[in-house]
């Protein structure tokens, strides 16, 4: 009787070579498990193509559900899967994954990477148009496939995604007059100051109009790059290479949002990310949030003090003929390793993960966010999450950060943008000289 298809832990199998790692970056807790899990057993399974999945983190349940529809495969084909867990900081994964494409380890066949990272990853990666139809393609969201196209290769399929929302207090807009959600971002500043006025006049001292996400981190590249987007000062980096930041519609974005700090918003969302953001909202104490997807199941939770009391809505759009809404794109995509030896079974089991299928009951079990725009309108996908039905105008105005055109020189880009967005909000610096020292640095990065 052949041996059961089945996800193990140990991976990567005993026998593989692995890169040095930076043992001073990576947590001591993390790089213990990851060699705990690798050489656990070396016992080879004895039936099928075994294919090494580098996937979802152990934090909460997504690593337990992601394992279990690969299980799911290695049944229908008579395969195996040997699982990695994630840890569950981006900058460690990205990390470990350089270590291994440096090495050139068969020994993974597929890695889930972030929507920042086809440009760094492409040249390790197979092109996936070979596994997909163009028609097949065309299910997913436009905005996916082509940030994670890098020189006419798709380098990863859409897992699940994300993007920026705006949060609002549906009871507060009610008790001071508003029928709907702010459209543009001058709206949003009256409706907040209204608001904010009116609570801290009730005794409410803690309240708050607008909390977001303004510390010197990626965050608030996103959040940065969703105003100036949003007043129609382009995408930062055009994808020919072209720097197009330092422009008056970008001028005029990051002067709101300076506008909005000391005012409508903390002194200390400077200070914020998006777990300080949440708290102060989730408490009832702000009027409306900029966050994730993320915020909505915890804002809901019966435990939450503002359950049945918010919904969400695209973010504002600048003024002018210019504005429109914008939101910054996120999420996870499946990538084929070029180093793969079984590369046609590993596309396989890409393909499973991101059917429709997978990715309804992804959707109604685990809340996350299909990248396939026909599953906001499934009456199973709605019945479980209504306010998806609000989203797909979200992922249609969606902005991609310029990681593809940046490629390896993303990251230094980030920081250069992020640390000087920070100090315009600090009033270290104006809008005028923050946008000239981004375009002189980002010059210099683009190849």
């Amino acid at each position: 009787m052949p041996e059961q298809p089945s996800v193990s832990r140990n991976f990567p199998p005993q026998n593989m070579e692995l890169p040095h790692l930076n043992l001073k970056r990576i947590p001591g807790q993390i790089i213990a498990t990851f060699f705990a899990v690798g050489l656990a057993s070396g016992t080879a399974l004895a039936q099928g193509v075994t294919i090494g999945l580098a996937a979802d983190s152990d934090v909460g349940l997504a690593g337990t559900w992601t394992k279990a529809r690969a299980e799911e495969w290695a049944a229908k084909t008579g395969n195996h899967v040997q699982y990695l867990s994630l840890p569950p900081s981006a900058n460690d994964v990205l990390q470990l994954f350089s270590q291994y494409w440096a090495a050139r380890t068969s020994n993974v066949d597929i890695y889930q990477i972030d929507v920042t990272w086809p440009g760094i990853a492409a040249q390790h990666a197979v092109d996936m148009k070979k596994y997909f139809t163009e028609e097949e393609l065309k299910q997913f969201f436009p905005r996916i496939i082509e940030n994670n196209t890098v020189d006419g290769r798709l380098i990863g399929v859409p897992f699940f995604t994300d993007a920026g929302l705006l949060y609002y207090r549906t009871d507060l807009l009610e008790k001071y007059g508003y029928k709907e959600p702010p459209k543009t971002w001058d709206e949003l500043i009256q409706m907040a100051k209204k608001i904010d006025d009116g609570e801290r006049a009730a005794g409410k001292a803690d309240f708050w109009g607008f909390v977001w996400q303004g510390f010197a981190y990626e965050g608030l590249t996103c959040d940065a790059l969703e105003w100036i987007s949003s007043f129609g000062g382009g995408n930062l980096i055009d994808p020919d290479g072209k720097v197009t930041l330092n422009n008056p519609n970008a001028r005029k974005a990051l002067e709101m949002a300076k506008s909005l700090v000391g005012s409508v918003s903390p002194p200390g969302v400077t200070t914020y990310k998006e777990e300080e953001a949440r708290n102060i909202w989730q408490t009832g104490n702000a009027a409306f949030m900029r966050n994730w997807p993320y915020c909505y199941a915890l804002s809901a939770s019966k435990e939450s003090p503002i359950a049945g009391k918010f919904a969400v809505a695209v973010l504002p759009q600048g003024t002018g003929d210019a504005g429109k809404h914008a939101a910054t794109l996120g999420g996870w995509q499946l990538m084929v390793s070029k180093y793969s030896k079984h590369q046609d079974v590993a596309a396989d089991l890409v393909r499973y993960l991101t059917s429709t299928e997978v990715q309804k009951r992804d959707a109604i079990e685990q809340t996350r966010l299909p990248t396939r725009p026909a599953l906001y309108k499934d009456s199973d996908v709605l019945a479980a999450n209504p306010w998806f039905g609000q989203l797909l105008p979200v992922f249609i105005n969606s902005v991609s950060r310029p990681s593809t055109v940046l490629r390896g020189n993303y990251n230094q880009f980030a920081y250069l943008f992020f640390q000087n967005v920070n100090k315009v909000l600090g009033n270290q610096e104006r809008p005028e000289e923050a946008l000239q020292a981004i375009e002189t640095g980002a010059r210099r990065l683009v190849r």
